[in-house]
């Protein structure tokens, strides 16, 4: 009786394979004969075959014809001191943000030296995350499992991602403190084994806390555990990343790096005299984004790095009306929060982004002819890196040729640390300017006084600069 039965389960499975196979729609031996006879076997084919199997395709791909000497003077540039690293981590919005404030401290004190401690402010942003999450769980609690919020929160719990947002947000909060005051760990610089533990339990609480709910407990039983919870969750910080200082000795030295004078400070009264307290409330988000109308405000839902914080709010605009203001911005001596798709024809070697580094086409035999909107409607681009713009070149006619960001890879990577880019590219794969007000036209400030069109967490355009 069994062994019939397996006959039949097995005779069925090759009916309905044949029947798939039949089914309008599928590779038919015919489609075959026509589709293997594009390749024509040419001897230049098995040259490219043989030279592609065992090659990098970028390696191959690069345009000898692009790799003249590259120019590397700038009409219009901010100077700035020393290049960051932010090594294994995906903290480039932390350090870029910081960079911005720490040009305009550079220029103002002229100190030889000088770095804020990006790892003071990365506690509070993942103790700050986890509360968010914590909370949004508590929030949610009444809706299933398979809501597609929830499902978005328990796969996002923390991240070490972010946005300028998020910099205006904890740095507002919890101040400054000089690099030395509290240095790098090995878990800062490399934060995915981190992070994976910190989300494992994040989850394990997400869980409990819906369950405590369901089981009948209030808002106010519910917030107690989520404070004992995130006292594990601050454990776990100090253990990877050290104690937060509250207050510390600030030794300030000269342009020639002799000490001056020793302060005593807090957090808070460090930002308010070596940080930019006004740049935390007067910018606007910049967007470039073709696929969605221009002129309007959005905001991207639980896009923010406390949950008493702000949603990222941003303006999408034409990308000539975005250079106008960098123009105006580094005319002033200011520097930029900027986010692009790094990944995109970088050639890392000269720290040169161009469209023309690489010539997949013709080493393909096709062309790939997607405009930037529909890169980003296919999900091929998006913006992925974070930088501080720094420098433009202008020709004759006043157009912008080329540009440089300060990069946070290390003073070895790229051009001295920094990445070129021509004006083409910038058009192709600049996604995300933040401009101060003053440099803002009245007609775009304006805009801000829309309703955000609202839009989802998961929209895949808006995930965090790493």
């Amino acid at each position: 009786m069994k062994k019939r039965f397996l006959h039949i389960v097995i005779l069925g499975m090759v009916l309905t394979g044949a029947q798939a196979q039949d089914r309008e729609g599928g590779i038919t031996p015919d489609m075959l004969k026509q589709i293997s006879g594009t390749y024509q076997g040419t001897p230049a084919d098995k040259a490219l075959r043989n030279a592609i199997g065992n090659n990098s395709i970028r390696a191959l791909a690069l345009n000898q014809d692009n790799l003249k000497e590259m120019d590397t003077h700038f009409s219009i540039r901010v100077n700035s001191k020393g290049i960051t690293d932010q090594q294994s981590s995906g903290r480039c919005w932390l350090f870029t943000g910081l960079n911005v404030m720490r040009a305009k401290t550079l220029a103002k004190y002229d100190f030889q030296s000088f770095e804020f401690s990006e790892v003071y402010s990365f506690f509070w942003d993942q103790l700050e995350k986890a509360n968010l999450f914590l909370q949004s769980i508590i929030d949610t609690r009444e809706k299933p499992l398979d809501d597609e919020t929830v499902q978005w929160l328990f796969k996002h719990p923390l991240s070490d991602g972010g946005t300028f947002t998020g910099v205006a947000d904890i740095v507002g909060k919890y101040g400054l403190v000089p690099r030395e005051a509290m240095p790098e760990t090995h878990s800062s610089n490399n934060t995915s084994q981190m992070a994976n533990l910190i989300g494992l339990k994040l989850k394990e609480y997400g869980l409990r806390l819906r369950e405590m709910g369901a089981g009948g407990m209030d808002m106010s039983g519910l917030l107690k555990e989520k404070t004992r919870m995130l006292g594990t969750v601050y454990r776990m910080l100090v253990l990877n990343l050290g104690v937060p200082p509250t207050e510390f000795d600030y030794v300030r030295k000269d342009a020639k790096g002799n000490p001056v004078e020793t302060e005593h400070h807090t957090p808070m009264t460090f930002l308010q005299k070596y940080g930019d307290p006004a740049l935390l409330t007067d910018y606007v988000m910049l967007m470039n984004d073709p696929s969605r109308p221009y002129y309007k405000t959005y905001e991207i839902d639980y896009d923010r790095h406390r949950y008493d914080g702000k949603n990222w709010t941003y303006i999408n605009l034409p990308m000539e009306e975005i250079k106008q203001m960098a123009i105006t911005s580094l005319k002033d001596s200011t520097m930029m929060y900027f986010s692009c798709d790094v990944g995109k024809f970088l050639d890392s070697k000269r720290g040169l982004l161009d469209v023309n580094n690489y010539d997949y086409a013709s080493l393909m035999g096709t062309t790939f002819n997607m405009d930037k909107k529909e890169r980003i409607q296919t999900f091929s681009s998006g913006s992925s890196h974070a930088m501080t713009l720094m420098a433009v070149d202008i020709d004759a006619q006043g157009k912008p040729v080329k540009w440089m960001v300060e990069n946070s890879w290390g003073a070895e990577a790229g051009y001295r640390g920094h990445l070129i880019m021509t004006d083409e590219w910038f058009n192709e794969y600049m996604f995300r300017l933040v401009v101060e007000t003053r440099y803002v036209p009245e007609k775009i400030l304006k805009l801000l006084k829309q309703e955000p069109v609202r839009l989802p967490a998961w929209d895949p355009m808006f995930a965090p600069e790493e």
